[in-house]
């Protein structure tokens, strides 16, 4: 009896993790550059049951010793759990803002789970990693992320105008007023779930170390794309249709745990005075 109260428990801590997720999903559908993130359930390890029968047949050895014989039952599943949300790296749309600051990264050709990601400097001097490209120029002239964090170029050194008035081409070259001119740093990772997600639309690679040029990847193909943004790649119709389903299934298990409950109530109560 107890056992079912663990399988149901597990059950609703797995169903409440992917709700929480989906519920980030659904609050960060308008962000830009923004990418879901993805989980499965999965079951734990099956343990087998066996009885040892004492009273019965006994399995004799070489040394005389008789070892009880033990019968089999069956398996006993101890419940389910959520695996890591793990964010889905595909093409979000792109959004026409008319603003010279914003800029979009559009894939033409990446292998599987392959992406690109503009870089910036992170808040202790390392390099970070994002696909919101909603940009703005700070008081100083350094092109900077919504959050102030400062954008690189190729080098890894900040990209520093005189104004806001650039333009950029498809293939990254930024071209300022006075000839100031710079090439955007576009970082490439040929396996972007492997990248730590660090909030804000933010990414870090295991080791600290900076991705690959993505300029100098022949199998990373893609545009820069001034004056527009990419939405999330969050389906708004399918996260709603998956949080009711997570919302009925969490409804479920507490209906099965409160049935566990009242048996419970019943032994204690009722049996125990036979």
């Amino acid at each position: 009896m107890f056992r079912g109260f663990y399988t149901v428990a597990s059950g609703m801590l797995a169903q409440q993790r992917r709700t929480e997720m989906l519920t980030n999903n659904m609050a960060n559908a308008n962000t830009p550059g923004f990418k879901e993130d993805q989980s499965s359930l999965r079951a734990f390890p099956e343990m087998l049951l066996q009885r040892m029968d004492d009273q019965g047949a006994h399995i004799p050895t070489q040394k005389g010793l008789n070892l009880p014989f033990n019968k089999r039952i069956g398996s006993l599943s101890t419940g389910v759990y959520m695996q890591e949300a793990i964010p889905a790296f595909k093409q979000g749309d792109l959004r026409e803002t008319g603003l010279g600051t914003d800029m979009a990264l559009l894939d033409v050709s990446m292998p599987e789970n392959g992406s690109v990601f503009f870089s910036v400097t992170g808040p202790n001097g390392e390099t970070q990693y994002t696909r919101n490209g909603n940009f703005t120029v700070d008081g100083q002239g350094f092109l900077t992320t919504a959050s102030g964090l400062r954008v690189l170029n190729d080098a890894g050194n900040p990209i520093q105008l005189t104004s806001d008035q650039f333009t950029v081409n498809e293939n990254g070259v930024l071209t300022g007023e006075g000839g100031v001119t710079a090439r955007l740093g576009i970082g490439f990772s040929a396996d972007a779930n492997r990248l730590i997600k660090l909030g804000d639309g933010l990414y870090q690679t295991e080791d600290g170390n900076a991705l690959a040029n993505a300029y100098n990847e022949p199998n990373a193909q893609f545009k820069l794309q001034q004056g527009f943004i990419e939405r999330s790649n969050v389906d708004v119709s399918r996260t709603m249709t998956d949080m009711m389903t997570a919302y009925r299934a969490f409804e479920a298990n507490q209906k099965v745990l409160q049935a566990y409950d009242k048996s419970m109530e019943k032994a204690a109560n009722e049996v125990g005075r036979i």
